[in-house]
C-alpha cells in the first residue's frame, strides 16, 4: 500500500527505508503484543484451545482490504500498481505442505521465528537457525527444483477475478467469513478448555 502511495508521487522515493524499518518494527512489536513469539500460543490453534493467530490474521486481512478499498475510492492507491506475487501451482502446493509441517511441528512460521528469536527464545533461536539452514540448502539445490518451482504457473490473479466478482463483494464476503470464522472458533475454544478442566 505505501509502496503505491510512493510510485504514485504522494511521497518521495527517498522514504522507501524509513517506511520499510518502521512498518518492519510495527509488524514485530504487532506479533509479540499478540503473542505470537509462544510456540505454545500458535500451536494452540492445531489443538482448539487457543486461535488467536486466525483472529489476528483475518483481523489483519479485513482491515488490509477495506483499507485498500477506501484508499482506492479516495485516489490515493491505483489497483494496477499493486505488486501480485505470481502464482505456481505446484510449487504452492509442496511449499505450502512443507510449511504447514513444519508449522504444526514447531510451532512457528518465518516471521514468528525471527520476534522469538528477537525475544531471546531457545526454541524460536533453534527454529530461525533451521530456517536459515534449510534456505540456504534450497538456494544451492535450486538447479534440481527449478522446474517444479515454475510449474503451474497462473500468472498473478487476485481472488475475486478468478471468482468474477468485484472486490467491494469479495471484501464484504470476507468480512462475513471472519464473522463466522470468530464466532466458531470462540464456540471450539470453550468445547476443548471444558473438555480439559
Amino acid at each position: 500500500m505505501i509502496g503505491s502511495i510512493i510510485s504514485s508521487g504522494i511521497i518521495s522515493p527517498s522514504w522507501d527505508n524509513v517506511f520499510a524499518v518502521v512498518l518492519g518494527m510495527g509488524f514485530g512489536f504487532a506479533l509479540e503484543a499478540s503473542g505470537f513469539s509462544s510456540s505454545r500460543k500458535i500451536i494452540g490453534t492445531f489443538f482448539g484451545y487457543d486461535f488467536v493467530v486466525v483472529k489476528v490474521f483475518f483481523t489483519a486481512a479485513i482491515v488490509a482490504s477495506m483499507g485498500l478499498l477506501y484508499l482506492n475510492y479516495m485516489g490515493l492507491v491505483d489497483f494496477s500498481t499493486l505488486y501480485i506475487q505470481p502464482l505456481f501451482l505446484a510449487s504452492a502446493i509442496v511449499g505450502g505442505i512443507i510449511m504447514g509441517v513444519g508449522f504444526s511441528m514447531g510451532g512457528f512460521c518465518p516471521g514468528t521465528s525471527i520476534c522469538a528469536a528477537a525475544v531471546g527464545k531457545l526454541d524460536g533461536l533453534a527454529f530461525f537457525g533451521g530456517m536459515f539452514i534449510g534456505v540456504y540448502l534450497f538456494s544451492e539445490a535450486f538447479p534440481w527444483f527449478e522446474k517444479l518451482y515454475y510449474s503451474g504457473s497462473q500468472g498473478s490473479p487476485m481472488v475475486n477475478t478468478v471468482f468474477g466478482i468485484s472486490p467491494e463483494l469479495f471484501t464484504f464476503i470476507l468480512v462475513l467469513a471472519a464473522i463466522g470464522m470468530f464466532f466458531g472458533a470462540s464456540w471450539v475454544e470453550k468445547k476443548v478448555k471444558k473438555v480439559e478442566y
